[in-house]
C-alpha cells in the first residue's frame, strides 16, 4: 500500500481509509462473521487505516484518536477523494462502526 501522509493529512479527528473491495465474508480469529453486505452503499465498508489525524480539541486539550494507521475496520459515510489514481475515504472518528481484530 502507498504511504499517503505525504500527499493528504486529516485534520482534527479525520482519519483517511483505503476500502478493501476484495474482501468477502470473512471470520474473524475470534469468530465474528462479517457478512458480505458490509460492502454495500447502504451499510458499512471495510477498510485499511492509512492516516490519522491528531484528535479533537476539547477545552484547549488534544483528545487523540483511537484508531492506528495498519487497523482495519468497518466504516460508514466518508467523503471519497483520488490520490495517485487509487480512492480513499475521509471520515470522522464517529463514522468508524469497529475495528476488526
Amino acid at each position: 500500500m502507498k504511504d499517503i501522509s505525504k500527499k493528504v493529512k486529516p485534520l482534527e479527528n479525520r482519519i483517511v481509509i483505503k476500502e478493501d473491495r476484495e474482501s468477502k465474508e470473512k471470520k474473524t480469529s475470534s469468530g465474528i462473521i462479517i457478512p458480505i453486505t458490509v460492502n454495500e452503499d447502504k451499510s458499512g465498508k471495510r477498510g485499511e487505516v492509512v492516516a490519522v489525524g491528531p484528535g479533537r480539541t476539547e477545552e484547549g486539550k488534544i483528545i487523540p484518536v483511537a484508531v492506528k494507521i495498519g487497523e482495519k475496520v468497518l466504516f460508514q459515510w466518508g467523503d471519497k477523494i483520488l490520490v495517485d489514481g487509487e480512492e480513499y475515504y475521509i471520515v470522522r472518528e464517529s463514522e468508524i462502526l469497529a475495528v476488526i481484530k
